[in-house]
C-alpha cells in the first residue's frame, strides 16, 4: 500500500477521525462525573429506565452521515479500489492475493454472549443447549471482578466446547477513563488473562482507546463496532475485516446488539440483523454477533433470536459462512498473515503453516468493477 492509502485505511480503522452528529446531551451524558453516576446506578435500574434514559442520550443517532449505517465498509472499498488501481495502471488480467477465509468459505460467522449479571449467568446454559440445537458454538465473555461470582460458571461452560473471555474488569465503565487508571487495570486484566486462560478480550459497552492496546497481553480484541451510531461512544473501525492494532488482533462487531435492537430501536424482528448480514456478505467479511443471555431470557426475545440462530444456520448449512469461534478466526488470521503467495509456472499457491485451508484469490476488472475469484484448485 502506498503511504498515503496506509494512513487513511488505519485512520478509520482506529477511529481517528472527527467524530460528527453528537447532541449536547450525548456530550454532557458522556463526561465523567455523569457516566460515573450512571454506572453507580445502573444495576438497580430496570431495563425500562435504562432504555428510555439511553434513548433521550443517543436521539439523533440517525443523521450521523459517516461511519455510514448500518455497515460501513469504507476501508474495504478503499483497498478494493488500491486493487483496480494496480489493474489500470500496470494492464495485468488479475491481482493474485490469499483469500480472506479457510477453505474458500464466502464470509465467517462468530457468535458471542457477553454475561452482565445473575440472571444471564443462570441462562447460560439454556443458551448453550439453543445455540447447539443449531449445530453453533459460541463464546461468552465473563466480568472477572463480578459480584456474582461469574467465573464459577467458566467450566460448565467450556464444557459444553465454547469460548470463555474475560469481559471489562468489573464493567463500570471506568476502563478508559485515563491513561493512568486505564494501565492499572489493563495488569489486572492480563493477571485473570492468564488466572482463567483466556486469549480474547471484550470492554463493557464497546468502550475503546485503540491506541493504548499495546498494554493487553492477550491475542484478539472484540470491542470496536463496524458502526457505533447505537453505542455510547461514537464512531466505528469502517471495516467488516479482521485487522491488527499493536500486535493485537480486532474482531470488529458487525452487527446491531441485541440490547439496541430491541430496547433503543423497537425492534422485533430480524430485519436488520439480515440487511447487516447481507452487506457483510458482498464485502466477504465477519458476521460478528453480540446477544447477551441477560436479555434473552424473555421469550419474545428468545424467539427473535432463534430467526437469527436459523438464519445463520442456513448460510453456513448453503456453503456461504465458516461458522467459527473468535480464537478459531484469530488462530485463521495470523497463520494467514505469515503465510506467502509463491509463483510456480503460470500458477500461484500459497505456502507457510495452514496453507492446505487456504486459497489463491484473483482481483480482476469486470467494467469499472473489481470482482473477485477464487482458485479453487489452489
Amino acid at each position: 500500500m502506498t503511504c498515503a492509502l496506509t494512513e487513511a485505511v488505519v485512520s478509520r480503522r482506529e477511529e481517528n477521525y472527527a467524530v460528527a452528529g453528537e447532541s449536547l446531551l450525548n456530550r454532557v451524558t458522556s463526561t465523567s462525573p455523569a457516566e460515573t453516576l450512571y454506572y453507580l446506578a445502573r444495576p438497580v435500574l430496570p431495563v425500562s429506565v435504562r432504555r428510555h434514559l439511553q434513548q433521550a442520550r443517543l436521539r439523533g443517532w440517525q443523521n450521523i452521515p459517516f461511519p455510514q449505517w448500518p455497515v460501513d465498509t469504507s476501508v474495504d472499498k478503499m483497498l478494493r479500489d488500491a486493487m483496480g488501481a494496480m489493474l489500470r495502471c500496470t494492464g495485468a488480467a488479475t491481482v493474485p492475493f490469499i483469500w480472506f477465509w479457510p477453505d474458500g468459505a464466502p464470509t465467517c460467522t462468530m457468535v458471542t454472549h457477553d454475561v452482565e449479571g445473575k440472571t444471564g449467568l443462570d441462562f447460560c446454559q439454556t443458551l448453550v443447549r439453543l445455540d447447539a440445537s443449531f449445530g453453533i458454538t459460541s463464546a461468552y465473555q465473563l466480568i472477572p471482578e463480578s459480584p456474582d461470582n461469574a467465573w464459577r460458571y467458566a467450566d460448565a461452560i467450556r464444557a459444553r466446547d465454547c469460548e470463555v473471555n474475560l469481559h471489562d474488569l468489573n464493567h463500570d465503565g471506568r476502563l478508559y477513563r485515563d491513561r493512568e487508571t486505564f494501565l492499572t487495570r489493563a495488569r489486572r486484566i492480563n493477571d485473570y488473562a492468564r488466572q482463567y486462560g483466556c486469549r480474547g478480550f471484550r470492554s463493557g459497552a464497546m468502550y475503546r482507546e485503540q491506541a493504548w492496546y499495546g498494554a493487553f497481553e492477550f491475542a484478539y480484541d472484540m470491542s470496536v463496532p463496524n458502526v457505533a451510531h447505537l453505542e455510547p461512544q461514537r464512531g466505528g473501525c469502517c471495516t467488516v475485516l479482521p485487522y491488527f492494532v499493536n500486535g493485537l488482533l480486532e474482531l470488529p462487531l458487525t452487527t446491531a446488539q441485541d440490547y439496541s435492537l430491541f430496547f433503543i430501536l423497537g425492534d422485533y424482528s430480524v430485519d436488520l440483523w439480515r440487511q447487516q448480514i447481507e452487506a457483510i456478505r458482498a464485502a466477504n467479511g465477519l458476521i460478528s454477533v453480540i446477544t447477551h443471555p441477560d436479555y434473552l431470557v424473555g421469550a419474545r426475545e428468545r424467539a427473535v433470536y432463534v430467526e437469527l440462530l436459523r438464519l445463520l444456520a442456513k448460510l453456513r448449512d448453503d456453503g456461504d459462512t465458516w461458522v467459527a469461534l473468535p480464537g478459531e478466526i484469530n488462530d485463521w488470521w495470523r497463520q494467514r498473515d505469515e503465510m506467502t503467495l509463491v509463483q510456480s509456472g503460470s500458477c500461484w499457491k500459497v505456502e507457510g503453516a495452514g496453507s492446505e485451508r487456504a486459497h489463491v484469490a484473483y482481483a480482476s476488472l469486470d467494467g469499472d468493477r473489481v470482482v473477485y475469484s477464487l482458485d479453487r484448485a489452489a
